[in-house]
């Protein structure tokens, strides 16, 4: 039991907190956290490879908490509007970010001015899956590899059109480095998130697109786009006939993104301790990471301190593409 002294002043903050009109601290209410429903703020369209895999986890954290975690889709502005949504967030654990490496680290650099600081406004998790995109051409595009994708478009400056999920993504700033390293100019068309990309990738309103293995697969494989190569070191095991970008005829390409889970900051080290362990037992478990890894993901589930320190250290590697490209966005 506490002290009378103790509890009389207990009695006098919760009494000062009601009359102020507040709700009581974030660090009082952590004790029975989760007590009502989460939300899991996606700032891309559904079904995209943030989207898809933002359900994967979201339908296992609500087993392990016992508590709903509903998707929110907050699209636009290469994921900025739904990063800011939860940066203002209460700091309470209710409402947390499905993010991607693009959003902190790639958004700072190509924006005039993003709406949130990716370190000072957010309390990492766990980063949840990684992975690389593909290199995916309309069928009536007239090429067959990347060497001829180089010839074509070196042939025709600005003829040629690529798609993105938004200004900024990794998808953007894949097919950014494409164009410096192999010396050619498209005109990037960005959309608001991969799944409207793609449905008019699939129509020929676009003709290529460095996609999200996730999303761009299906399509590949049912013959729809033509898969010409990966933007990670290694060949796809999904599709091991498809080389990477940089055996196909650009030495040295290297391109990937990860998604992961952030909190507002200043949420209560409790809750984010709870969240990192749940993600980490459920990324352990064999069948989510088959799931995932058959439909393009790496399953990571990293420590709070890990993500942290990537998000440090893609800040600079980024910046410095977004810089060799020209890209901005005001």
């Amino acid at each position: 039991m506490p002290h009378s002294n103790q509890l009389s002043a207990l009695i006098v903050l919760s009494a000062l907190f009601s009359l102020m009109g507040l709700h009581t601290p974030a660090w009082a209410q952590s004790g029975n956290w989760p007590s009502k429903p989460l939300r899991l703020v996606v700032p891309f369209p559904p079904g995209g490879a943030v989207d898809i895999s933002a359900r994967a986890i979201g339908n296992e954290l609500t087993k392990t908490l016992g508590q709903p975690v509903t998707i929110e889709n907050r699209a636009g502005a290469g994921g900025n509007i739904g990063a800011e949504l939860v940066a203002r967030a209460p700091a309470d654990g209710y409402t947390l970010l499905m993010t991607t490496s693009g959003i902190f680290a790639i958004n700072p650099a190509l924006y005039s001015k993003v709406p949130f600081d990716p370190i000072k406004d957010y309390a990492s998790v766990s980063i949840v899956v990684s992975l690389y995109n593909m290199l995916v051409l309309h069928p009536s595009v007239p090429a067959n590899s990347v060497r001829e994708v180089i010839a074509m478009t070196r042939a025709a400056p600005g003829k040629y059109t690529v798609a993105s999920s938004g200004a900024g993504t990794s998808i953007h700033l894949s097919a950014e480095l494409f164009m410096s390293m192999a010396g050619v100019k498209m005109v990037h068309v960005p959309y608001k998130g991969s799944s409207p990309a793609i449905t008019d990738l699939l129509a020929g309103q676009v003709n290529m697109m460095f996609d999200n293995i996730p999303s761009a697969l299906p399509h590949a494989k049912a013959g729809k786009l033509r898969a010409l190569a990966v933007t990670g070191p290694n060949r796809s095991p999904l599709m091991p006939n498809v080389p990477t970008v940089a055996e196909a005829g650009l030495p040295g390409y290297d391109a990937g993104v990860w998604f992961g889970i952030s909190a507002p900051a200043n949420t209560p080290q409790p809750v984010i301790a709870r969240l990192a362990g749940d993600i980490a037992k459920i990324a352990a478990n064999s069948e989510f990471r088959e799931r995932l890894g058959s439909q393009g993901y790496d399953v990571v589930g990293s420590t709070p301190e890990q993500m942290a320190e990537s998000i440090r250290n893609e800040i600079p590697k980024w910046a410095k593409v977004v810089k060799d490209s020209g890209a901005k966005v005001d």
